[in-house]
């Protein structure tokens, strides 16, 4: 990761100055989220702290691309101003989630052309190859959304993810770029955690949740094309089973999977007494031994890897629906 360095610097110190403004602003502007029965927080609080993370994101995404000449960088850069300028619109006035479903679809399209190779496998058509890539990462995104429900979980989420690629990438000798590109979104992650660690002055919002999981899911990605699948799908493991896993429950008794609501495991240990700083503090613990499951695989040890990544899954939830006991049903 040659010359990394510089872009952690600037990544942390942009971010933690347009946190201050944007805070600042959304309190002039009285841009509050109100607490209601779907809410994890008892008090108003700024939501717009994406208008920070995601122009900083985006500016280093496209400074990234285009002094390395690397199309999936400028991609991602591309992708986040508009999807920060669609969020933002649905965190203000709210979008049909049509409209908005087909602009993630055109952004994630547009990075997996972008990408260096088959991200399934070769076996495959490369048409079938890039849809079920497509499909995957699209998914990425809305569940990144979904899962930005409580004080500093996506904070955490995005260091975590950040940091893992990039230590599978420098064990893989993969692409130099996506290993910088992802320490510097998990910078800018851990950096908003000023703002959002519990109890937070300043909430995410779609313009945040929504660019990360996009970039994010580009990066991971981009790792599986370097053939890294195993490990590009352990890193994520807890988000995606606990995204899914409550996604097909409310489909299953027939909800409106897109409203939001306050029944993910990690929510529900939330409403069972732990307080937010808990429940992020062990989600962090867990993906730093999916950071060990994914660093293995990547060293070739794949099912030993997906084994781990499965167990130490399989336990996070169960001490989550453990800490939910006593939550409203």
């Amino acid at each position: 990761m040659p010359q990394a360095w510089p872009w952690l610097v600037v990544a942390g110190a942009a971010t933690l100055v347009a946190g201050r403004a944007v805070l600042s602003w959304l309190k002039r502007r009285q841009i509050l989220d109100f607490p209601n029965e779907r809410s994890s927080h008892t008090l108003p609080t700024p939501r717009g702290g994406g208008l920070a993370t995601s122009p900083v994101m985006a500016a280093l995404m496209l400074l990234m691309g285009w002094q390395a000449r690397h199309p999936l960088a400028l991609a991602l850069g591309a992708g986040t101003v508009v999807l920060l300028a669609v969020s933002w619109i649905d965190d203000r006035r709210g979008l049909a989630p049509g409209p908005r479903f087909l602009v993630q679809a055109a952004m994630v399209a547009l990075g997996v052309t972008m990408l260096a190779g088959w991200v399934i496998s070769p076996a495959l058509p490369w048409w079938l190859d890039a849809l079920l890539a497509g499909l995957g990462w699209l998914w990425f995104v809305n569940l990144y959304n979904f899962m930005d429900g409580i004080d500093g979980i996506t904070g955490i989420e995005t260091m975590s993810l950040g940091g893992g690629i990039a230590i599978v990438a420098g064990l893989a000798g993969a692409d130099p770029v996506v290993a910088s590109a992802a320490l510097t979104v998990a910078v800018i992650g851990g950096t908003f955690l000023h703002f959002n660690w519990h109890p937070a002055r300043m909430f995410l919002g779609d313009s945040g949740s929504v660019p990360f999981g996009f970039v994010l899911g580009g990066l991971l990605a981009a790792l599986a094309a370097e053939g890294q699948l195993a490990a590009a799908l352990i890193l994520p493991a807890y988000y995606v089973a606990d995204a899914t896993i409550t996604l097909t429950r409310r489909a299953l008794r027939g909800e409106k999977v897109w409203q939001a609501h306050r029944l993910h495991f990690y929510q529900r240990a939330v409403q069972g007494g732990k307080r937010h700083d808990q429940v992020a503090a062990i989600i962090g613990a867990a993906n730093i031994v999916l950071i060990g499951a994914a660093a293995l695989a990547a060293m070739g040890l794949t099912w030993v890897g997906l084994g781990a990544a499965i167990a130490v899954v399989a336990a996070l939830l169960a001490v989550l629906s453990r800490w939910s006991k006593g939550a409203p049903a």
